[in-house]
């Protein structure tokens, strides 16, 4: 396979459960793209969100964000497509989430925001995910009530979430079929045990990486994207070679075109050596 374009999630795949990027990843990339390989990371969260030392390799120009609302050129500082909820549907999602035993987020423009009361109770939503704690603690700026907050600034948010304590985990699973029969303009996705991610019907990381191979001039079947979670499920099925991780969840790996080691196990890492190796 000759391959132009390799995109990926963060959480779950090309970082190990600590957050840390495998030595034998970062080499990975590193031959990738001295072999002319576009790297584009395809994440969930927004450009703030990511972690330092990431954007410090200088590998990445191309990024997709918010489960496919924002594709983003880092080197001109521009959004090359978005597709995001509008204000007044989003509050009428908030106030769904109202009914339901959970916390809820959003994602608009460069942070987040949350209602203060859900943000001081988030510690009880991830008792046992010190890391997704300190994340959500560190970029969320708590507000009085979210709702107005959506209302009175109207601006279009790129993502909700919400989150459920480990006793309610059913429930979640009946919310994220629920959500789109509900709403039919939104889907519903997940990246952690514990959440429901929304988005706009426009949104999706195989929409966006489409929408991007378009832009660059480069035919899709020349993609291989890596995941672990539902919001990479449609990526998977859209790249050329859909690679799921070891530790995917069993829709995803359904979704793939060849299953490949766990994140803490440089799953990435060694696919892409495989794949340099066959094209040499």
């Amino acid at each position: 396979m000759h391959v132009k374009l390799i995109a990926f999630d963060l959480d779950g795949t090309l970082l190990d459960d600590e957050k840390r990027l495998p030595e034998k990843n970062l080499a990975a990339l590193q031959a990738a793209a001295e072999a002319g390989i576009l790297l584009v990371p395809a994440t969930g969260r927004i450009l703030k969100a990511l972690p330092e030392y990431l954007l410090e390799l200088g590998l990445f120009r191309y990024f997709i964000f918010a489960n496919g609302a924002e594709v983003y050129d880092l080197q001109e500082q521009r959004q090359l497509f978005s597709a995001c909820i509008a204000p007044a549907l989003a509050v009428k999602v908030c106030e769904h989430m109202d009914r339901l035993p959970v916390l809820y987020d959003c994602y608009r423009g460069e942070r987040g925001y949350m209602t203060q009361w859900m943000y001081d109770a988030a510690p009880d939503f991830f008792e046992t995910e010190p890391h997704i704690l300190k994340l959500v603690k560190s970029l969320r700026l708590p507000v009085p009530e979210l709702k107005k907050e959506i209302l009175e600034k109207n601006i279009p948010l790129e993502k909700l979430q919400m989150y459920f304590r480990r006793e309610h985990l059913e429930e979640r699973s009946r919310q994220l079929a629920l959500i789109p029969e509900l709403f039919p303009e939104l889907i519903a996705s997940s990246s952690l045990k514990n959440n429901i991610e929304i988005n706009s019907a426009q949104a999706g990381k195989g929409k966006a990486l489409r929408r991007l191979c378009e832009a660059l001039g480069i035919d899709p079947s020349y993609s291989v994207a890596f995941g672990d979670g539902l919001n990479d499920a449609e990526m998977l099925r859209m790249a050329g070679r859909g690679c799921a991780m070891e530790n995917a969840a069993e829709a995803v790996k359904r979704c793939a075109d060849v299953l490949v080691e766990s994140n803490n196990d440089a799953g990435v890492g060694r696919e892409i050596f495989r794949l340099l190796e066959k094209t040499e």
